[in-house]
């Protein structure tokens, strides 16, 4: 049974499978040459096997998951911002537009905020991660939402982080030109906070988490089967690691990967 009500089945599901299509070529299988696309360190692959004990087959994929990771977020970041378009006094602008805010949240009934009162609208800037930003990243946002207010004194403006250092609604306080700043109407939220705000509902996010894992697994099993990577990688390391003249086959699979990068390197040409 469907528990939530501040968004439908369906919205939820078509924004989860429209954040796995954002995936794009990331879900391509990996096969040799696209693993080796920017030249892998063979040395340090080694060494990580060895220290952590890994199996050739745990390390490789630990590094084909590291190549696609690396620009993953951008996509959570999608599937965190764009989610809002689904609920109800929230508008998430298109990119650029509207001052470039990532959720504007109104309410014509006002909006009650602790140590603050009430405002009718918030424009939010959201981050994946609490320390993702540096200091001058921070102090430009800082400064735009310090111009947003002194623009509109009837709203607040919140820096949402989905992965927080705890629960949280505060004063946002960080550092300008070398000087500690901070406004009450300029906030610090974690994203659970801010999904009690505009839900009413003080589980909302924890809803979302719960839903999530059945929701991904079923839209997988019903997008086409070249969503599912099937890499190759491993299987033609064998293939090379069968073509070298030795009786140990770690040695073999070493040569192999040795192969990835310094192939053309005196000593390790075939």
């Amino acid at each position: 049974m469907w528990n939530i009500d501040f968004i439908s089945e369906k919205d939820f599901t078509d924004h989860v499978k429209a954040t796995i299509e954002k995936y794009g070529e990331k879900l391509e299988s990996f096969d040799l040459k696209k693993f080796n696309k920017n030249i892998i360190d063979p040395v340090k692959l080694i060494f990580d096997k060895t220290v952590y004990q890994y199996s050739w087959e745990e390390i490789i994929n630990n590094e084909i998951f590291r190549q696609r990771d690396k620009s993953n977020n951008n996509d959570i970041g999608y599937f965190h911002q764009r989610i809002f378009s689904y609920i109800k006094k929230c508008h998430v602008p298109d990119n650029g537009k509207e001052g470039g805010w990532d959720v504007i949240y109104e309410d014509p009934d006002g909006i009650s905020l602790p140590d603050v009162g009430v405002v009718h609208k918030i424009y939010v800037e959201m981050k994946n991660k609490h320390n993702t930003m540096n200091s001058a990243s921070a102090g430009k946002t800082f400064i735009k939402m310090q111009n947003q207010i002194l623009t509109d004194d009837d709203c607040a403006c919140f820096l949402v982080e989905a992965i927080a250092q705890k629960s949280q609604n505060i004063k946002w306080e960080t550092t300008v030109d070398k000087k500690k700043v901070g406004h009450k109407l300029i906030r610090r939220v974690s994203i659970d906070q801010f999904y009690a705000l505009v839900t009413n509902d003080q589980n909302a996010f924890y809803k979302i988490c719960m839903a999530l894992p059945e929701v991904i697994r079923k839209v997988v099993d019903e997008l086409d089967s070249s969503v599912v990577p099937h890499d190759t990688v491993i299987d033609e390391l064998k293939s090379i690691a069968r073509t070298q003249n030795t009786n140990s086959e770690n040695i073999a699979f070493s040569m192999a990967v040795y192969m990835l990068g310094f192939g053309s390197y005196k000593g390790f040409q075939l």
